[in-house]
């Protein structure tokens, strides 16, 4: 991407920041009410609004799902004003639905930018994930070693024993046999109900502890994932899981023929990128959205692959700027 395009999309910045900002206020409103549907719903809406108020010509290529099955947000929807920068939009209006609902930690509202074709557009399915942070040897782990393995590799890398390690794996009966696998090591496993975005980003902050994560989660988190780690170092494996030939099929639908493919980080993430995060629920990527004396304070990550920067955004503003 050259200069001017780097400038370009560095200044949509601040108005995805007002995009996963009104989705963040919107959920947050839902957290703890027992409605997962109703919780997605709104934070679909406030983001959509949002993100058509800004001058771009954008496609939603993760999104909420195909557009017989939503109405809103969904793969291949334009959203913007149709003018200026052409780019590639990945999100998740609220990731975290079950989270939200039971008023539970680290929900969040997320979308990552990138210029055209610099995302892969990837079907709603499941993907095999592994990532880890930044400043590890190049394949320090690989997708398809044993959990055993991948373990001890890194605790080589960090010149550690690997009691040190710690791998955050999301808590599904499918993941026993790695998590049984991990400790065998010796190392600790962080189990999450849920946001496996924020789990992979975990690997990128040392004050969480986490140095790997690893397991199979949905493959729109992936990208999205894989996107905040192009943004700001690290490196990540991937391959989409289909369980049937209906997702086989929607693969096919948007170009992907071969359904073994190993993906790296670069081919998740084709070019310089815009991640963005704004917290719904208290969690350890983010604070969630606290409303004091008619006031949304209102926490968000912005990160640009362009620049290796990482922003934390601590926004305020008045309840009626979201029509309270």
């Amino acid at each position: 991407m050259s200069g001017k395009e780097n400038g370009a999309l560095d200044s949509l910045g601040l108005g995805f920041v007002r995009a996963t900002e009104a989705a963040a206020y919107a959920a947050c409103k839902m957290a703890g009410r027992g409605d997962q549907k109703g919780a997605d719903q709104v934070a679909v809406d406030a983001m959509r609004t949002a993100m058509n108020a800004l001058h771009m010509d954008g496609e939603i290529v993760i999104g909420e799902g195909e557009r017989d099955e939503a109405p809103m947000l969904f793969i291949g929807e334009k959203v913007g004003n149709g003018k200026g920068l052409g780019v590639d939009i990945a999100l998740d209006p609220l990731e975290g639905t079950t989270l939200t609902a039971k008023g539970a930690a680290n929900a969040l509202a997320v979308v990552a930018v990138a210029e055209k074709g610099g995302l892969l557009n990837a079907p709603d399915t499941y993907m095999e994930k592994i990532a880890v942070g930044g400043g590890l040897p190049a394949g320090v782990v690989d997708l398809d070693a044993d959990p055993a393995d991948n373990i001890r590799a890194i605790a080589k890398a960090k010149k550690v024993g690997a009691r040190e390690v710690c791998a955050c794996i999301l808590d599904r009966p499918r993941h026993e046999e790695m998590i049984g696998k991990v400790r065998s090591t010796g190392a600790r496993v962080n189990l999450i109900s849920d946001g496996d975005v924020a789990g992979v980003i975990n690997t990128t902050d040392p004050s969480t502890g986490v140095d790997i994560y690893m397991g199979v989660g949905g493959a729109p988190e992936g990208v999205l994932a894989a996107a905040a780690l192009r943004a700001i170092g690290g490196q990540m494996q991937a391959r989409l899981v289909f369980r049937n030939d209906d997702e086989r099929g929607r693969a096919s639908r948007i170009g992907i023929t071969d359904f073994e493919k190993k993906y790296e980080l670069s081919e998740l993430a084709r070019s310089d990128v815009l991640f963005i995060a704004s917290g719904v629920t208290d969690g350890s990527l983010l604070r969630g959205v606290h409303v004091r004396r008619g006031q949304a304070h209102i926490d968000t990550l912005l990160l640009s692959s362009a620049h290796q920067e990482m922003r934390w955004i601590r926004g305020r503003h008045p309840v009626s700027t979201y029509g309270d």
